[in-house]
């Protein structure tokens, strides 16, 4: 356990006094006999406030401060001072200190103001941590596009473990996102300046996959005419996404299990352990619990990787994503291949809503890309993408009347909770009058958060 704080004075005496004190108020107090020795117990465990003496031979409190800064700056820093050095202690304020006390000190007074430097910067962590989340949930809107309030849960956890840095399982059918739910987790997390490596478990041939893994030295096998770095030495300081990991052969899996627990890899044909620091994303449309229950996965590596899991609904349990997606999609290749944004007709929206997606997103993508081109011979309407004649029998309207309100009903519900029911808010995003919106709110029973049912359609 990190000590709550670290009693920095070349004089004994005074560092047991203080020490005793701040213990029998609850406090973990590590303690320092000088600067130098502080800074080294502070990069072993950092504490949550430094109390140090303001004179001491070779490094002054105010050395120690300084040099804080530039590693901890957000450790708060308390002087104690003599008489005479008040002067000194007010300057040292001003380039970043917490406070000062006096000597002789007031025992109360002290645990006070270190009382008051620990819930500062507790107020402080926890303001960073809630603007992390803020600027993730916002990038995150334009990264894992959808409104249901299936992909909103998933948003949600992919913000929170971006200011962590667990391994993740992310758990899916074939295109419903996992490596952009990956990427995601990368791009908005501490590793974001460091190297995002992909690899395949399913396209790599078994006698290759711990070369490709590990890298391999010159002459440890037929072909290795030169030494190369494997994946892992590759993505050093940032992410490996390791996509359909369920292909890895089970002797590959004790290897990359030693990997994860050591936090070393050996190229092929060395005995050299090279020490590496990735973040590994395992991607799976299998249970790889239920894996290893069947002999098929190692249940240990199963627990080594799931630090946290991400499960992605299938498309059909976003139905009301299904347009938002596609216009999204349409709207970005159109505009790449310098094309007019088509919209859509009421059979290319039918078309849409009542097909079955069994490729995902991904399949969803692809149509919305070729709907974008409006090639003849790619198809120019959605039912002729689709395999469709225009003449094919289809739901009856009602069916589709309901299947559109339901998707307006989910976007007017998401767009009230994203905005914490701020009708002038929402209807300026959905670009309706306020009284269309009143008169929506009332036909679907929606309210306001935190407004009972008599409050809706109001403000």
């Amino acid at each position: 356990m990190n000590p709550t704080v670290l009693v920095v004075d070349d004089e004994e005496q005074v560092r047991h006094s203080i020490a005793q004190w701040l213990e029998l108020g609850g406090h973990a107090v590590e303690t320092a006999a000088d600067a130098d020795a502080a800074l080294a117990a502070i990069r072993r465990r950092a504490p949550k406030v430094v109390l140090t003496d303001f004179k001491m031979p070779r490094k002054t409190g105010m050395d120690l401060m300084r040099e804080l800064q530039r590693f901890e700056p957000d450790i708060p820093v308390v002087l104690l001072t003599a008489h005479g050095d008040v002067p000194l202690a007010v300057a040292a304020m001003r380039e970043g200190a917490y406070d000062f006390l006096q000597k002789p000190y007031v025992p109360e007074h002290l645990s006070a103001v270190v009382a008051r430097a620990i819930e500062q910067r507790r107020l402080k962590q926890e303001l960073q941590q809630l603007s992390g989340r803020v600027a993730a949930h916002e990038g995150l809107q334009a990264h894992i596009v959808g409104a249901s309030a299936a992909i909103a849960r998933v948003r949600d956890m992919v913000a929170e473990l971006c200011q962590h840095d667990p391994n993740v399982i992310i758990n899916g059918q074939t295109g419903t996102g996992k490596e952009v739910v990956a990427r995601a987790l990368h791009d908005f997390g501490p590793r974001a300046k460091s190297p995002f490596v992909a690899i395949n478990c399913a396209a790599l041939p078994e006698e290759l996959f711990e070369s490709e893994l590990f890298g391999h030295e010159a002459g440890a096998f037929t072909g290795a005419r030169t030494a190369r770095i494997g994946k892992f030495e590759f993505a050093h300081g940032g992410t490996l996404l390791l996509d359909e990991i369920e292909s890895m052969p089970l002797t590959l899996q004790a290897k990359l299990l030693r990997v994860l627990q050591e936090r070393v890899v050996e190229r092929v044909g060395s005995n050299k352990s090279v020490a590496v620091n990735v973040r590994v994303i395992a991607a799976t449309k299998y249970d790889l619990e239920e894996q290893g229950r069947l002999g098929r996965f190692r249940p240990d590596l199963y627990y080594r990787l799931a630090g946290a899991e991400i499960p992605l609904p299938p498309l059909k349990a976003r139905e009301g994503d299904i347009l938002l997606l596609f216009e999204h999609f349409s709207a970005k290749a159109a505009s790449i291949a310098g094309q007019p944004h088509r919209p859509l007709s009421s059979s290319d929206v039918e078309a849409l809503l009542t097909h079955s997606w069994p490729g995902n997103v991904r399949e969803l993508k692809s149509v919305a890309e070729r709907y974008a081109l409006g090639l003849k011979a790619m198809g120019r309407t959605v039912p002729e993408i689709l395999g469709k004649t225009a003449h094919s029998p289809t739901v009856i309207g009602s069916a589709l009347a309901d299947r559109v309100a339901a998707y307006e009903r989910q976007l007017i519900e998401s767009a009230l909770k994203d905005h914490s029911g701020s009708i002038s808010t929402v209807i300026e995003v959905l670009g309706i009058p306020r009284r269309t919106l009143n008169e929506k709110m009332v036909k679907y029973g929606l309210i306001r958060p935190g407004r009972d049912a008599g409050a809706h359609g109001h403000g």
